[in-house]
């Protein structure tokens, strides 16, 4: 028991430590293994019942073809042995026995009931000289009974030949499940072994762009397409992070030259004690303050774009109209002249979010705007215009509004960073919608923004009572 347990004990620890392809080729062989010794127990005791069952017919053939009239005329004091085919027995109803050959032991318990009318009662005995037999009881006429037998000696030769072919055959068997579960594991094993390679490869050499062959339908199929697009995914964000970085540094350029450049323009003049006219000198100053300004709102859009997702507010269930109606006030606080006409509307997403994007089109359409001029504001069934009466914008620049830092060559002389479309498109993107900006009929440009929604409140906390 203790070396079972022991056993027992190094397998346990195999499986829990060894790699999956030693588990692997560990679990099927011992499962064919068993699946083998089963089948060769259940051929053995197959085997065995149908030698048994042949030799309790012949014996009980024999039992009833016998000459027992002459087997019981012999039984009588001066009888002699009479011909019955194998070794016979009478059992009287008071335990006398008359046997011919070497004489049956009778198990009174299971032979007694043969006394009477019966089935054949069929049993393993042994002779008086401790031969073992498989033995038969019928009965002959009330009170006695003709004990039939035959010896077991030649049915437990069989069955130790048999036992030890199937015991060969387990073992070939073991042996060859050992080599298919080897075989197996290597190769339903070999894509996340291909699997595995290229995260290692893409660990030290940081190498995004690797890819794994993509073969079947099956789950590792299915896992290596999607360590695929997850490679292609990472690939594409550092791209785009590298993309923004490179742009960012190239924006900013503009700005801190300018700073550095009036700001070394005012310590010379202080340092070289010629003051600049008091006139030039507030220009040069507005001038520092206005850049400011323009840096602190390319570095507010540039931390808007950067932000990863989920940096952002959680999204909830809210009321796209009312969105609208506080970014147009907003905008209506820096002077611009925006008509609203909205219906209710209510999305999924994040307000400030959506508020920030809603401003940035009517800032835009605002910029553009001539003087006096208004921007119209719509909500209706989800949509939502923003249309201005200016200029418009020449056909082949449409496609890049959404750009980041792109910006019109009409534009460029106006205040901006140039990331403000861009800024749009990510909220309505996250919210799941669509944006897009199109030249209005009649004039002017029109911004549409297709968020889904309902026309209800669908969460009943948000209900009001």
């Amino acid at each position: 028991m203790s070396d079972a347990g022991g056993l027992r004990a190094r397998l346990t620890t195999l499986s829990r430590r060894g790699s999956l392809r030693t588990r692997l080729t560990l679990l099927v062989t011992v499962a064919v293994a068993l699946a083998i010794a089963l089948c060769a127990g259940m051929s053995w005791f197959i085997l065995q019942n149908q030698l048994i069952r042949n030799l309790d017919l012949s014996n009980l053939e024999s039992a009833r073809q016998g000459d027992k009239p002459y087997l019981e005329h012999t039984c009588t004091p001066d009888g002699s042995p009479g011909p019955f085919d194998g070794r016979a027995t009478l059992l009287f109803a008071d335990g006398a026995t008359c046997s011919i050959g070497r004489p049956i032991v009778p198990d009174l318990k299971a032979d007694i009931a043969a006394l009477k009318p019966c089935e054949p009662v069929y049993r393993d005995g042994v002779t008086r000289d401790g031969e073992r037999v498989r033995v038969v009881t019928i009965n002959f006429k009330p009170g006695v009974a003709v004990l039939e037998a035959r010896p077991l000696w030649h049915i437990e030769r069989t069955m130790r030949i048999a036992a030890l072919m199937l015991g060969g055959v387990t073992a070939l068997g073991v042996l060859g499940a050992a080599w298919a579960g080897l075989a197996i594991s290597r190769s339903a094993l070999r894509p996340v072994g291909n699997l595995t390679r290229a995260v290692e490869h893409i660990a030290q050499t940081e190498d995004l762009d690797t890819r794994i062959p993509v073969t079947g339908n099956d789950e590792i199929a299915r896992l290596s397409a999607s360590f695929n697009a997850m490679t292609a995914a990472l690939a594409g964000s550092r791209e785009r992070q590298k993309q923004l970085v490179a742009d960012a540094g190239h924006e900013l350029r503009t700005p801190l030259t300018t700073l550095r450049t009036n700001i070394d323009l005012l310590l010379r003049s202080e340092q070289t004690g010629r003051s600049l006219d008091p006139a030039a000198k507030e220009r040069l100053l507005v001038n520092v303050k206005a850049q400011f300004a323009e840096l602190s709102t390319l570095v507010a859009d540039l931390l808007q774009l950067a932000r990863g997702d989920t940096d952002h507010e959680p999204h909830v269930e809210l009321g796209l109209h009312e969105v609208v109606t506080a970014a147009a006030e907003r905008a209506r606080l820096r002077g611009a002249e925006v008509v609203t006409d909205l219906e209710p509307w209510y999305v999924v997403g994040s307000a400030a979010s959506l508020e920030r994007a809603v401003l940035n089109l009517i800032d835009n359409a605002a910029k553009f705007s001539p003087e006096g001029g208004q921007v119209e504001v719509r909500l209706r069934d989800g949509r939502l215009t923003v249309r201005d009466h200016g200029p418009g914008l020449p056909a082949e620049e449409l496609p890049h509004v959404f750009e980041r830092f792109w910006r019109s060559p009409s534009a460029r002389g106006l205040p901006g960073s140039g990331l403000g479309l861009a800024i749009v498109a990510q909220a309505v993107t996250e919210a799941g919608g669509k944006v897009r900006l199109a030249n209005a009929p009649g004039g002017g440009a029109i911004a549409t923004m297709d968020l889904p929604g309902t026309l209800m409140r669908t969460s009943e906390s948000d209900k009001s009572p």
